[in-house]
């Protein structure tokens, strides 16, 4: 398949918001506050060089939204349109997130993914993440707009 990658600017927010809303399991991930526009812009500020975009015909077909605090990296988002999966796009903007991870000195990058999400569970196992079942992932809601999670 033929497209192009660029840096994910806030410019870009509709579009992915879009691609995010074409999919269960995105729009299963997403919340009210970190995922508005606002809560993206404040994201890409913090994280301007590790956040990539899949283009076809001036639309994007896949994100990859990647941060890190200068100790560890975290996959935010990664999300391909269903029409355009299995086509290497998500694995090109795992790469090309991990170079950029790696010239920001971080050595270690981990992410989440619903457990009933057997194809992304795939993916990433492909991908070299191992699952680590030593660990409990918890979390707290700082805001009631924000749901605490199962």
């Amino acid at each position: 398949m033929d497209y192009s990658v660029k840096k994910v600017t806030i410019e870009d927010y509709d579009a992915i918001y879009e691609l995010w809303s074409a999919t269960e399991q995105s729009r299963k991930a997403l919340n009210p506050v970190d995922d508005s526009r606002e809560g993206i812009a404040r994201y890409l500020k913090r994280n301007p060089d590790t956040c990539f975009a899949a283009v076809k015909d001036n639309r994007i077909i896949g994100v990859i939204l990647t941060g890190h605090d200068g100790r560890r990296a975290i996959v935010h988002h990664l999300c391909v349109h269903p029409d355009c999966r299995r086509m290497g796009i998500a694995g090109h903007l795992v790469s090309l997130a991990e170079e950029a991870l790696q010239k920001e000195g971080i050595q270690k990058i981990f992410g989440l993914v619903f457990k009933d999400n057997e194809t992304a569970n795939a993916f990433w196992e492909q991908q070299g993440y191992s699952l680590r079942t030593n660990l409990n992932y918890r979390n707290k809601s700082l805001n009631d707009q924000i749901p605490a999670g199962e």
